[in-house]
């Protein structure tokens, strides 16, 4: 039985590849797997297409843009079933960059990023609170980031 069905050692080997970089140009992750550069397009659109690779992203610093707290918020729902409505509504904030339906205490934990505490209390006041289906929040700011990283492929 394959361990990752529908890819093999040499897709994984791109998908690490690509995961460290993702502007890593064909041909040289070709000469890295022993590939024409025509080939690895090929499996990398096989894995777009499968739903493996969702896209690449660019990484900015948004605090030399300044844009200086990240906060975590616990959100507790008036009743669980509302999960998809309330996420709904959440999507539509920009400051929020990661929803999470959880287990535990908050129904819902989301990262935000917002300029400055004026910023956040403003975000919080007359954005989040408005949020229909939301029974009350818990913020917990960030005060530094020592890692953030997708996990291992191989």
């Amino acid at each position: 039985m394959e361990k990752y069905p529908g890819i093999d050692e040499t897709d994984l080997k791109i998908l690490t590849l690509l995961s460290n970089d993702a502007k890593m140009a064909y041909a040289e992750i070709s000469e890295k797997v022993f590939l024409s550069p025509g080939a690895v397009h090929t499996r990398v659109k096989k894995m777009e297409t499968a739903g493996i690779i969702k896209g690449s992203s660019l990484i900015i610093d948004t605090q030399r843009l300044g844009w200086d707290i990240y906060a975590f918020l616990g959100i507790y729902l008036e009743k669980s079933y509302l999960y998809d409505d309330v996420a709904k509504q959440l999507v539509e904030i920009p400051e929020i960059v990661n929803i999470n339906y959880t287990t535990g205490i908050y129904s819902i934990f989301v990262k935000l990023v917002c300029r400055d505490t004026a910023h956040l209390r403003e975000v919080l006041h007359d954005k989040i609170q408005k949020v229909q289906g939301i029974q009350r929040t818990e913020t917990f700011i960030s005060l530094e980031e020592s890692l953030s990283r997708t996990v291992p492929i191989i």
